[in-house]
């Protein structure tokens, strides 16, 4: 009887425990996306729009930046910021197109093998090789 008693004790905490465990999630999951609208809604009406953002090493990095019709080009670093370029919209275009375009070329137009294609290539190597 007494065994029987400690095991639905036991019992009983645990559920307690996994209740107050999915409480404590939901108050997590509830706060996270109240701050992300109280975020996205202070952002409304800003001039200014990250558009994209490079790490170079560390805490180092590249964006462009959209302010109003210009792209700024900065460098970010722990206690600097650096203006590198100032582009119009026509030129941002320009050089992501040339971006692009030198990928296409490194990487084959962007038309990559698929596995079994590779596979068969790899495998017809080694039975050449056996023969």
């Amino acid at each position: 009887m007494i065994l029987l008693s400690s095991s639905l004790s036991s019992f009983l905490q645990l559920i307690g425990v996994l209740i107050i465990f999915l409480f404590v999630l939901l108050i997590t999951y509830l706060t996270t996306k109240w701050m992300g609208g109280y975020q996205k809604a202070q952002m409304v009406g800003k001039k200014l729009q990250v558009i994209e953002t490079a790490r170079l090493v560390g805490n180092k990095y590249v964006q462009v930046i959209k302010a109003g019709e210009v792209y700024l080009v900065v460098a970010v670093g722990k206690d600097t910021v650096t203006m590198l370029a100032q582009l119009t919209q026509e030129q941002y275009e320009s050089a992501t197109d040339e971006l692009q375009t030198a990928e296409d070329v490194q990487y084959g137009s962007g038309s990559l093998e698929s596995f079994s294609e590779i596979l068969e290539k790899f495998k017809g190597h080694f039975s050449k090789k056996q023969d």
